[in-house]
């Protein structure tokens, strides 16, 4: 992952993260590709970083940009 090397989060920051990866990529049609999960999980840390905690927010903005990024 990159530009997160020196991040830290709290638990319940953590428990909120989890909660929208575990979301976004049971939307995904499978076999889920690794870079879709990686996509999926920076988009995840980087909003999560600046301040979201809503785990629906955190997914959808995480699937929006996967879909942004595959055209």
């Amino acid at each position: 992952m990159k530009d997160f090397a020196n991040a830290s989060f709290a638990p319940e920051t953590i428990d909120v993260m989890k909660t929208a990866m575990d979301g976004a990529v049971a939307t995904l049609p499978h076999p889920v590709s690794a870079a879709a999960v990686q996509s999926i999980a920076e988009t995840i840390l980087r909003t999560a970083k600046d301040g979201e905690m809503d785990p629906k927010a955190l997914e959808q903005m995480a699937l929006l940009e996967l879909q942004i990024t595959r055209r």
